[in-house]
């Protein structure tokens, strides 16, 4: 089933303003939030003129940006989320969801098997592989699950809809996301995500 998104990741990333009020930025945080400067800087650029900009990070580092920038942000639904990058554009998460907040938006989302377990704040992994073509990226759960129980694809596809469209940004992942700054093409390595714009 498609959906979308490392840029899932890499959008959700460019949407966490930080404020000037919090505590120092950790290194990490910072070196992204240059690269985000330098890629809105060239986005800027006409077309013919732009600058060619090529961004390299490690798991590690969107990791430590994500734990920042959800402390300082907090994001509907979604109380921390860990990346693991692997290569062929495979993803590989550790997120936990509030699925009390995810069955309110959407009653009837959860499958009544499945209510007993995931109530409240609890941990999924979901890997997933995705595509960007055409400064689009779109994705496909490859499997999830809830501790050792395995979760429906369709599910986590749906859940991730839903938490995706409560966003202040309003995500709909029931389609290709545009990638942000005007990027051409991300792809991953092992513990690496590459882009271009």
């Amino acid at each position: 089933m498609k959906m979308k998104n490392m840029g899932a990741v890499f959008a959700l990333m460019t949407a966490f303003p930080l404020s000037a009020a919090e505590p120092p930025v950790p290194l990490s945080a910072q070196k992204i939030l240059g690269v985000f400067r330098e890629l809105r800087e060239a986005e800027a650029q006409s077309p013919t003129a732009r600058r060619h900009v090529s961004v390299t990070l490690t798991d590690g580092e969107i990791n430590d940006y994500m734990r920042y920038a959800l402390r300082t942000t907090p994001r509907p639904g979604l109380e921390s989320v860990t990346v693991k990058l692997l290569p062929h554009n495979y993803v590989s998460t550790f997120t936990v969801v509030d699925f009390d907040a995810v069955e309110r938006w959407k009653p009837g989302t959860i499958p009544t098997l499945l209510k007993p377990f995931l109530r409240g704040k609890q941990s999924i992994s979901v890997d997933y592989q995705f595509t960007a073509a055409n400064s689009k990226i779109s994705f496909a759960v490859e499997k999830a699950y809830y501790d050792k129980l395995r979760l429906p694809a369709f599910f986590v596809a749906m859940m991730i809809q839903i938490v995706a469209a409560r966003q202040p940004e309003h995500y709909d992942t029931s389609k290709p996301l545009r990638l942000p700054f005007s990027l051409r093409q991300v792809w991953t390595e092992s513990q690496l995500v590459k882009c271009t714009n």
